[in-house]
């Protein structure tokens, strides 16, 4: 697998201690990292409520939004991502940037959910391949790793229509050409 090095095959963490730090990325099909823009505004929107909280970034990817999280000092990063290409680089990532509260787990994300003993995450970053389909089967999983009050961060394509579940309240959200972002609130109390 080719790594790109230039233009669009490279994000930036854009704050905190690893500020500035280059991310290549994967030349894949499907693979397309949070942009810059976007990634600043949901870390405006996060801003006071990283440090030293229990991140997941589910369907890890690149590795930009828990590599953002970890130079913002969360204390403890997990990046759950299935394609061993992708994990390899995950991993040469977070050994270049000396980044120990990052946890690299290469596994089915929702598989990985299902088989957890993990405790509970504060703050948690979906997204999946715009063709995801499995949103119900995603939250019920997830459910249980969900500290209350939990920030929950969701991107998924124009195209596609997710169904909520009513434990989520939505804060923020906004919009790109591609894809429809969110940030939200999990109430583990609403739960039946």
């Amino acid at each position: 697998m080719r790594v790109k090095k230039t233009g669009v095959g490279c994000v930036h963490i854009i704050a905190g201690q690893l500020k500035g730090s280059k991310l290549p990325v994967l030349d894949k099909n499907g693979l397309r990292p949070t942009s810059n823009r976007v990634r600043e505004t949901v870390f405006n929107w996060l801003q006071h409520n990283i440090q030293g909280k229990r991140v997941l970034d589910l369907f890890a990817g690149s590795g930009a939004l828990g590599f953002e999280a970890a130079s913002r000092l969360a204390n403890h990063v997990t990046l759950v991502e299935n394609d061993a290409a992708t994990v390899q680089q995950l991993r040469e990532n977070k050994a270049r940037l000396k980044c120990d509260s990052v946890e690299i787990i290469q596994a089915d994300g929702l598989k990985w959910l299902i088989a957890s003993q993990s405790p509970p995450f504060d703050i948690v970053f979906l997204d999946p391949p715009f063709a995801f389909g499995q949103w119900p089967a995603l939250w019920k999983s997830l459910a249980p790793l969900l500290a209350e009050q939990a920030l929950v961060y969701i991107e998924h394509s124009v195209h596609q229509s997710i169904d909520w579940p009513e434990q989520l309240t939505h804060l923020k959200q906004g919009k790109t050409v591609q894809s429809q972002y969110f940030l939200c609130q999990w109430h583990k109390s609403s739960a039946g």
